[in-house]
């Protein structure tokens, strides 16, 4: 595989035999494989375990299980997808085909805008721009599909300032790309690749993280069909919608179904319906300080936001962190008991049988063993002291040797002084 794989296009899913998410996987994959053969496709399908080729892993940059690559010529493109059927076909396609896909007529854009729901398209012929453009391209392949075409094929609605240009169409119209108000091309297609409102899950806020977008996010069960649901989530579409002009810089709107994902987020129990403005690039996060009614008021909070009157929760600052470590250890508890509760018992009452047993070892053991100890060693002191100082009778003789000696120099003393007065 190794020496003759670029002489095709690969798409490897390179995995691990003991994953999980690899087990549940395997049988998309197989459908994909199928699917992918049946449509003639020509790109091959295939699996590497990882474990065991790991220095071909290492080589296409694997670091986690499972990961699909397509591998094209010299170069790797990394899935970051929903892990369904449709969802990696559509990328081996796109990434696999040609880079820029030029729309010869207007039957052929009319065709391929009523496929995808954000299309990108260069009009014009060969400039700095265009290059920019194939540059672009080849890095967000792997997002969204790119288009040429000369202007004439254009609907007759589109009105360009200059050419060339690059225009991206959604949300049932179309913008066109300034590079004095919108920046660096390629963050302003990153932007622009999503549309407008989002039915946003995990793995979409994931995404939304690469934009720099604050989400504001309408949090609803989408079963509920009652009033305060239904209203919230015209709230939020009408916002972006009629506001795009004041917004689309900053914010990315949507909602989310039930606010289990959202309270893992926030480490926090927020009531459904509601209405919340994440930043995904610091964990804050903003719940409106009154209720929302109206368009008017969500314009005034997100307002707020912008001019920073409004109050930033969250954050990833150390007491954040020291609060997500303690809370996803909670949630990993729960989880294992509600998901097997013998085996939660089993890992956690183990342990904590054996801890005990050895706290009530320290706390019940017999304290005489402690006394004659200390006994021992208070009459082994004492003996020291008796042996560096002698007996009571040694003491007694040293005493009288010294009062003997000094009676001695008396008498010497006498006999020099009676010498002298002689």
């Amino acid at each position: 595989f190794k020496e003759n794989r670029k002489d095709d296009i690969w798409l490897v899913d390179f995995y691990a035999p003991w994953c999980g998410h690899c087990k549940k996987l395997e049988p998309v994959w197989n459908e994909v494989g199928i699917e992918m053969e049946r449509m003639g496709s020509p790109v091959k399908v295939g699996k590497m375990d990882a474990t065991s080729f790991s220095s071909i892993a290492s080589e296409f940059g694997v670091r986690g299980y499972p990961t699909i690559k397509l591998l094209k010529g010299d170069l790797a493109y990394n899935y970051r997808g929903p892990r369904t059927k449709d969802d990696i076909i559509e990328f081996a396609n796109r990434v696999a085909g040609p880079l820029i896909r030029p729309l010869p007529s207007q039957h052929m854009f009319e065709h391929v805008q009523k496929r995808h729901r954000v299309l990108f398209v260069y009009v014009g012929g060969e400039s700095p721009l265009k290059e920019k453009y194939i540059d672009v391209a080849s890095e967000l392949i792997v997002y969204t599909y790119f288009f040429s075409a000369s202007e004439n094929v254009l609907p007759k609605y589109v009105t360009l300032p200059e050419l060339p240009a690059v225009v991206v169409f959604k949300d049932g119209t179309y913008f066109v790309y300034d590079e004095y108000e919108d920046g660096d091309l390629s963050s302003w297609i990153n932007r622009e690749r999503f549309q407008g409102y989002l039915n946003v899950d995990g793995f979409t806020l994931y995404e939304l993280g690469d934009t720099g977008k604050l989400v504001a996010i309408a949090v609803i069960d989408d079963k509920n069909s009652s009033v305060e649901h239904t209203r919230l989530k015209s709230i939020i579409q009408e916002v972006a919608r009629d506001y795009r002009d004041n917004f689309h810089r900053d914010f990315q709107f949507g909602h989310m179904d039930g606010n289990d994902y959202i309270n893992s987020l926030l480490m926090d129990e927020l009531t459904i319906p509601t209405i919340v403005v994440l930043n995904t690039s610091n964990q804050q996060y903003f719940l409106p300080d009154r209720h929302i009614e109206n368009t008017k008021d969500m314009v005034k909070f997100i307002n707020n936001i912008l001019d920073g009157t409004a109050e930033a929760q969250g954050g990833d600052g150390l007491l954040q962190r020291i609060k997500r470590v303690i809370y996803d250890a909670k949630s990993t508890v729960m989880s294992v008991f509600k998901s097997s509760p013998l085996l939660g018992c089993f890992l956690f009452g183990l342990p904590l049988g054996v801890i005990s047993i050895m706290c009530y070892g320290i706390c019940t053991a017999d304290p005489d063993g402690g006394v004659d100890e200390h006994e021992t060693a208070k009459k082994e002191s004492s003996d020291r002291e008796l042996t560096d100082e002698g007996t009571e009778e040694e003491q007694e003789e040293g005493k009288n040797g010294r009062d003997t000696e000094l009676s001695d120099d008396e008498l010497q003393q006498k006999d020099l002084m009676e010498k002298k007065k002689d």
